[in-house]
């Protein structure tokens, strides 16, 4: 089962790879102005993911401009923009939101999700990220559609084959999901 990722350091560890392998993707590519990145990465207090692990959780990847001075903050696949708790956590919980319970019910109580945020959580995935630019630009790439009363579950059940291990398919969704971590389509602590 995907929750199960939650308890695997090496999975958590393997998602802080993919991050920094995003982040030189970024500072390769350099600044809009032509300026050099150099590393500014900002603390982040994670919710979550494993203590073990929290220490390489603390830090959200990001780069200045050596001539202009602008943040440029690389995708992530650790995080969905300014949330508290780790992507996988939030896609994980939200994904069980089809009525409570006793496996969802001991999933936000060992991650100590309070009731209103997980009330956003899944408004967000059923209200919101429908409507969003991002995904009015990637629904067309499933076929057959993806049930979007039932996001993120829907969405998440898509990647891999069926057999496919629940690393395998979550890693490819917090890819897929990644571009929502920065930019004007990221995500709003509130929403």
């Amino acid at each position: 089962m995907c929750h199960a990722l939650l308890s695997n350091p090496n999975f958590f560890l393997l998602l802080l790879r993919i991050d920094e392998e995003l982040a030189e993707q970024t500072r390769v590519a350099g600044c809009s102005c032509g300026g050099a990145l150099h590393r500014a990465n900002y603390p982040r207090k994670p919710r979550g993911c494993l203590d073990e692990v929290r220490e390489s959780f603390s830090s959200r990847l990001s780069f200045c401009c050596a001539r202009c001075r602008r943040r440029t903050t690389s995708s992530s696949v650790r995080f969905l923009g300014r949330r508290v708790y780790v992507a996988m956590a939030m896609v994980l919980v939200s994904a069980r939101h089809a009525g409570p319970t006793p496996a969802r019910g001991r999933l936000v109580a060992w991650l100590v999700v309070p009731a209103r945020t997980l009330g956003r959580w899944c408004a967000w995935w059923r209200d919101r990220f429908p409507r969003t630019r991002f995904w009015h630009g990637v629904r067309g790439r499933f076929m057959p559609a993806v049930e979007e009363a039932c996001l993120p579950l829907s969405a998440l059940e898509r990647f891999g084959e069926a057999s496919a291990q629940a690393s395998d398919r979550m890693r490819g969704f917090l890819n897929f999901l990644s571009p929502l971590s920065v930019g004007p389509i990221g995500l709003r602590e509130g929403g």
